[in-house]
């Protein structure tokens, strides 16, 4: 027989699991979304997609992926910061958009410091610079590259995911130490661009080397040089750019997740939770490799300061160069 004293804990025991069963249901969604901003198959979409798939049925009852291309993914970031903030609209985007365009436009539809709120990062990646078949097979690395664009100035051009990018900073900054003028052509996305490349309508794309993956090995495509200052793992036989003669380059980047200005903190953390142990989980880190990516977790603190951080560096590169802002 239960004493008094016995039946209190219980019954004490009893209403907080209850509690804490409903509070969990409260919490957990009905439906969720991670926006991106550019076309699908490339590594930001992947990255998204991968991640909703393991948020799907933890973070919420359904978590899909979902695509707002335009505006070199100025769209995307838009419509989160005019989303409703209770966790159900997350943004997926790489940093280009919120440390660089504040730099290269004169007006956008967003302050990526004030309109929306770091919630974790998400993957790292560095670029590539890559060739198709309008360009030589005699055309081995970026010196041969360049000599072959001055030959060839009206082929010399070069494709990147969204106009003041890193992307297409990185081959305008190409192009000027070499003394070439390297067009440059801006596309919703590295994959619409990467499928003129290989169908020899322009003769180079910069991009994430991940994005170039199933072209290189299928022979559709060539890469001359990776970005970051040391080679990529899982290119090693690429040289970087900096080992070109392009001593100054040093350049990778990150994607991260953020949500809508005015998310709780709970719903801040709550989201940041889920998401590195997605990152850690090793499925997930596997599947990442497959694109040349990287799991990046950090706190919502650390990804806000580290996007400070690019966004400074960025607004010097871009003075130095005389970039004049677009419209």
């Amino acid at each position: 027989m239960l004493t008094r004293r016995q039946f209190v804990q219980i019954t004490a025991l009893s209403l907080g699991t209850s509690f804490n069963s409903l509070h969990a249901q409260q919490l957990k969604l009905e439906n969720a979304k991670i926006i991106v901003g550019f076309a699908p198959g490339g590594t930001a979409d992947i990255v998204a997609r991968r991640v909703s798939e393991k948020l799907n049925g933890n973070y919420a009852h359904n978590v899909i992926c979902e695509n707002k291309t335009g505006a070199g993914g100025q769209i995307a970031v838009q419509f989160v910061k005019n989303a409703i903030g209770d966790g159900s609209t997350i943004l997926l985007t790489p940093m280009s958009m919120l440390g660089i365009y504040p730099h290269t436009y004169k007006k956008l539809p967003y302050d990526s410091l004030l309109d929306i709120v770091a919630v974790s990062g998400a993957a790292k990646f560095d670029y590539a610079l890559a060739i198709g078949p309008q360009v030589p097979d005699s055309v081995k690395n970026i010196t041969d590259f360049i000599s072959w664009c001055k030959a060839n100035p009206k082929l010399a051009n070069f494709g990147s995911p969204a106009s003041g990018s890193s992307p297409h900073f990185i081959g305008h900054l190409i192009g000027k130490s070499s003394d070439v003028d390297l067009r440059h052509i801006a596309y919703r996305g590295t994959q619409p661009a990467i499928l003129e490349l290989i169908g020899g309508q322009i003769a180079a794309v910069v991009g994430p080397t991940g994005e170039f993956t199933q072209y290189t090995k299928s022979g559709k495509c060539r890469l001359l040089g990776t970005s970051d200052g040391q080679r990529n793992p899982f290119t090693p036989n690429i040289p970087t750019m900096k080992e070109q003669g392009f001593k100054d380059f040093n350049f990778s980047e990150w994607y991260g997740f953020f949500l809508p200005a005015g998310s709780s903190k709970e719903t801040i953390q709550r989201l940041n939770t889920q998401i590195q142990a997605v990152l850690n989980d090793k499925d997930f880190v596997n599947g990442l490799a497959l694109s040349y990516l990287t799991p990046y977790p950090t706190t919502p603190n650390e990804l806000a300061q580290e996007l400070k951080n690019d966004s400074a560096k960025w607004k010097k590169i871009v003075a130095e160069i005389g970039f004049t802002p677009e419209d």
